[in-house]
């Protein structure tokens, strides 16, 4: 390796990333097969002195999504873990949480698991996500596996480790098929809980196809219309990602076309996932929110629902008022959420479910995994339910109030010093936010600054914050009024116009 490579600009948060194809402007390839292949190396090694055990008696567990690169990657990382002497072995196509359960499921007990993918990003993208039984990496394991790999002092093992090939996502989908015949407890079709029901997925062409195959069918759904289950690292059809628009409207007309009873939506590696209702309308972030909420609290009354910091008031009020649960808003990032409902169950206050509004949901009775398979089975669980009682699975939403009105402005930093600028804003317009007669502050805000906009051309919130990453402020918007939007944002761009290093050209998009 070259001594000016830059290892630690591939770390994001609690993954590894980077570039791995050509065809991208001003998009150098930065995650090369040699880079692969040391980081196989380090995660080895790091593994080694964190289990107290021998490279040559580590089992480690590959996966990969539908990328281009993946099948090159992984060769590299493969061929860097057997150096070391560790057996691998190779899952080909699978889902980021079905690496977590390699490493507690009988008969593999892998001792660690890597997912090759980078999630909704393009093509040219592709990464590293860590798993031991204990779950995901954190940051700090990340950079301590990325500074043993810029070290590269690796000894290679006398004898090089074996490689076993194994069908692990079918393993992982009969442990799906199994919870739902148990849950369900159809009295009259125990083994084909779904018979009767036409359920249709959208894989986006990524690594969640296995669904409708090796879950679905087995239930006896009908899966007839699913579409775009074929890996295919070019996602020719639209993104893989419930959060974006085209291919949400992709599989709500999908559902309507093909007149199904129920649609679900995963993204690339399908550590997220959505829904969509019988009419062809989404159960997709606060909904999804409310929705599996409701199922939580039924089963667990009083709970602490842990989320991001940009869900609406409606949410709150819904999970509060209506549910009697604990509605505790955070800071973006799933690993912020989720690490913030296991600190909660340490300190005693039991939380079960810890969701962000992009579709990561992770529960307590399933690791605290992110796993949008287990959140959709959990919904589909609860429909088969719904239906033996003559009742629909919505109605369990019905008096959720939405937002008549909700935007988000992205405003990028035009300097370097980019979170410096940024939390300065956010100083100011606490400052601003205080002076005005119809805005309020709200206490226990995690993240940037929240204001309740209570004048009744307004009558919501606005959420101004720095990106996690990015020389970005995110704003987000909502209103219960039509016009509301455009008021706040108004007044808002009046306050934001004096700092000249904001680009403020997204207030004039809208």
């Amino acid at each position: 390796m070259a001594q000016e490579f830059n290892w630690k600009k591939l770390q994001n948060g609690s993954d590894i990333r980077g570039v791995t194809l050509e065809g991208v402007v001003d998009e150098p390839v930065n995650l090369t097969p040699e880079v692969a292949q040391i980081l196989g190396q380090g995660f080895v090694s790091w593994l080694s002195q964190k289990l107290d055990k021998k490279a040559s008696d580590l089992t480690i567990s590959l996966g990969r999504d539908s990328r281009l690169s993946g099948p090159t990657l992984m060769a590299a990382v493969s061929e860097g873990i057997r150096l070391m002497g560790s057996l691998v072995y190779d899952f080909d196509i699978a889902s980021t949480p079905a690496m977590f359960m390699s490493t507690i499921t009988p008969n593999f007990n892998c001792d660690g698991a890597i997912m090759l993918t980078a999630s909704h990003l393009p093509f040219n993208r592709n990464g590293l996500k860590f798993f031991t039984a204990e779950g995901g990496l954190d940051k700090p394991d990340i950079t301590n596996i990325l500074s043993l790999a810029e070290k590269n002092n690796f000894v290679a093992a006398i004898e090089k480790g074996n490689l076993e090939k194994h069908d692990f996502i079918a393993v992982y989908a009969e442990g799906l098929v199994k919870k739902v015949r148990e849950c369900v407890n159809h009295p009259d079709d125990f083994e084909q809980p779904l018979k009767g029901l036409k359920i249709i997925v959208d894989a986006g062409n990524g690594a969640g196809g296995f669904y409708a195959d090796k879950v679905l069918k087995p239930l006896g759904a009908d899966t007839t219309g699913s579409q775009f289950l074929n890996p295919d690292g070019t996602f020719p059809n639209h993104i893989p990602n419930p959060e974006d628009a085209t291919a949400m409207a992709s599989i709500c007309q999908a559902v309507i076309d093909n007149k199904a009873d129920f649609g679900i939506i995963f993204d690339t590696d399908v550590d997220r996932g959505a829904a969509v209702d019988n009419l062809g309308k989404e159960l997709n972030r606060n909904r999804l929110i409310a929705l599996i909420s409701a199922i939580v609290l039924k089963e667990h009354p009083g709970s602490t629902i842990v989320t991001d910091s940009i869900t609406s008031d409606g949410l709150t009020k819904f999970i509060e008022e209506e549910l009697k649960g604990v509605h505790h808003r955070f800071k973006r990032g799933y690993k912020n959420v989720i690490n913030e409902s296991i600190r909660l169950n340490k300190e005693g206050q039991e939380s079960w479910l810890a969701i962000e509004t992009s579709g990561h949901g992770a529960m307590k009775e399933n690791y605290f995994l992110d796993d949008g398979a287990y959140l959709v089975t959990k919904l589909l669980i609860e429909l088969a339910k719904s239906l033996q009682k003559g009742k629909l699975l919505t109605d369990l939403i019905a008096t959720l109030q939405e937002p008549e009105e909700s935007e988000e402005f992205r405003l990028k930093i035009n300097t370097e010093d980019f979170k410096e600028y940024g939390n300065q804003v956010i100083q100011k317009l606490t400052e601003f936010a205080s002076t005005q007669d119809n805005w309020q502050i709200v206490p226990n805000n995690y993240e940037g600054v929240r204001i309740s906009c209570q004048s009744p051309e307004e009558n919501g919130w606005l959420l101004l914050r720095l990106s996690l990453h990015d020389p970005v402020i995110p704003i987000n918007i909502e209103s219960n009024v039509s016009g509301g939007v455009a008021k706040i944002a108004t007044c808002l761009l009046e306050f934001l116009t004096p700092f000249d290093l904001l680009d403020l050209s997204a207030f004039e998009q809208k």
